[in-house]
């Protein structure tokens, strides 16, 4: 896929992976918009490279949405959506009495999963009208192995997973340009990940990735311990599910 000249959308773009992402699409030739729900950091994205268009707005709210819609419009239209807004809660025991669950799986599954269906249904016309153009979806390494203390987030991810393939061979069978690929990061440095210890990827590693598997049209990305998980779950599940889950998981659950 050739990104020069294109235009990308990338939502949840004023921190962490979004905002590098925005970084490498404007190196390589690229015009980018970024939303994000806080307009400070909007702000500061936009101090940091001053060629960015930013748009405050949340993919979970269907007014935001289309109003996010009606304003790209108004800019001439975009040929990438980058979906890569994503929300994680705090751990929480599954295995106990608690309306929280609920709430915390509702909202990690509407950020995470029901908002890019929103997005992609509100721009699919118009990025089908391209003469190439593309979705990319950010599911995890999650989505192959469950974590124990993340459950809900990686069943969010597993949805978006199956939703993505499934989205892929559709626009496949309507002989559409519309390109779907999909990013599976391992733990990467975020804020999300800040109290997490352990290896973690950084920003820059996993978008020089992406933009490599972009221009190949490696339609599925997965990057660093992602793609060593992937076997290991193929042929030795119980292993995979260990390593995702150690010990001190199985502690935290029980203390």
């Amino acid at each position: 896929m050739q990104l020069k000249g294109k235009t990308v959308l990338i939502t949840g773009g004023a921190s962490g992976i979004g905002l590098e992402a925005a970084k490498q699409f404007l190196a390589n030739g690229a015009s980018v918009i970024i939303t994000g729900r806080n307009q400070e950091k909007l702000d500061e994205a936009k101090k940091l490279y001053p060629a960015i268009t930013t748009i405050k707005s949340d993919v979970s709210d269907a007014g935001d949405a289309q109003k996010l819609f009606n304003h790209v419009q108004q800019l001439g239209g975009i040929d990438i959506l980058y979906n890569n807004a994503g929300v994680l809660t705090d751990p929480i025991n599954l295995g106990t009495a608690n309306d929280q669950h609920f709430e915390d799986a509702a909202y990690e599954m509407n950020v995470n999963y029901l908002g890019v269906i929103r997005l992609n249904n509100l721009f699919i016309d118009m990025l089908k009208s391209r003469k190439e153009s593309a979705i990319i979806n950010t599911t995890s390494i999650l989505s192959y192995v469950p974590s124990l203390l993340e459950a809900t987030y990686s069943a969010s991810k597993v949805a978006l997973r199956f939703y993505t393939e499934a989205l892929r061979k559709h626009l496949q069978i309507l002989n559409s340009n519309l390109k779907v690929f999909e990013l599976l990061p391992p733990v990467v440095a975020t804020e999300m990940t800040t109290d997490r210890d352990g290896k973690k990827m950084t920003t820059e590693g996993l978008v020089k990735a992406l933009i490599a598997g972009l221009k190949k049209d490696q339609f599925t990305i997965r990057v660093g311990d992602t793609k060593a998980l992937y076997i290991v779950n193929r042929l030795f599940p119980k292993v995979a599910f260990n390593l995702v889950n150690p010990k001190k998981s199985y502690k935290a659950i029980a203390s």
